[in-house]
């Protein structure tokens, strides 16, 4: 398919930065705008690639226009920026992963240590909903797995390719938060949002919002070669698990929160206030492309 949205080489463009991580998923999404496939007409697009924890103290400054964030960020943020309604990623009966040692018993975490891929992450304040009592251990993403293997935590959360590939590692999995989730909301599960900042204006955002919801599905019609544009993002895993891992988090949610997508941050929020890990519910103002 060809874009709708003609892309223009003029020098003398207004830059537009946009923050999102450098994953496999996220490198996927913005395929089409890095290879010039889409874009906005005006506008020189430009990448900020940082990891998600990055980009969510960024959101606190309001530093980037356009910018990935994870959901349990936004309550923090909602005055400054408004949710896409694509962009997100999106669970359904699956999501970030509790691993342990074999020789861990059943699931409860109560005063054991738990190695966390950051304070700002959605995965961490899911943990805190469905897991009490444990003591968080923060550690960059691609160190939890090592730190449970020297025992310098007793279990830890597993994001990214590592839902994946994790059987390899000698550790067993002892819950789901993904599957958790489900079980009590029968929601899919919010983990990620793109969100445009309220500044820039409403014509101008849902201009950037239209750019990222062509991307997307520009880079779905286009799989084999938005693959390979993510493998160099994927942290040498092959073809067909990064293709996997894509299909689980650029999906049909991705192009579009919807209705459903609109109740599941609603009932993240509600059971955040509720065990006083936010102070109130955000309006959920969501824009549409």
């Amino acid at each position: 398919m060809k874009s709708k949205t003609k892309v223009t080489k003029d020098a003398a463009n207004k830059p537009l930065l946009i923050g999102h991580s450098p994953d496999a998923d996220d490198a996927f999404m913005f395929y089409a705008i890095a290879k010039n496939k889409v874009g906005m007409p005006g506008y020189k697009i430009d990448h900020h690639m940082k990891d998600i924890q990055t980009l969510n103290k960024m959101a606190f400054k309001s530093e980037l226009p356009v910018t990935a964030i994870s959901a349990a960020v936004y309550p923090k943020i909602a005055d400054k920026y408004q949710i896409m309604d694509c962009g997100a990623s999106v669970g359904r009966k699956y999501g970030p992963i509790l691993l342990a040692p074999k020789t861990f018993k059943g699931k409860n975490l109560k005063d054991k240590k738990v190695g966390i891929p950051g304070i700002f992450t959605t995965s961490f304040m899911l943990t805190q909903i469905y897991h009490k009592g444990f003591i968080p251990v923060f550690l960059d993403f691609d160190k939890v797995i090592d730190e449970i293997k020297k025992g310098s935590v007793d279990a830890g959360v597993i994001i990214h390719e590592g839902q994946i590939t994790f059987k390899d590692t000698g550790l067993k999995k002892i819950a789901d938060l993904g599957e958790e989730w489900f079980a009590d909301t029968n929601l899919p599960i919010p983990l990620g949002l793109d969100v445009v900042r309220r500044s820039e204006g409403p014509k101008t955002a849902k201009a950037m919002t239209k750019m990222l919801r062509e991307s997307i599905v520009y880079a779905r019609a286009h799989e084999n070669d938005a693959i390979k544009y993510a493998l160099q993002f994927g942290r040498g895993i092959d073809t067909e698990t990064c293709r996997k891992f894509v299909r689980m988090y650029v999906n049909d949610d991705t192009v579009s929160l919807g209705e459903e997508g609109k109740l599941a941050l609603k009932a993240l929020y509600t059971r955040a206030a509720a065990g006083g890990l936010i102070d109130k519910v955000p309006p959920l103002d969501i824009l549409k492309a």
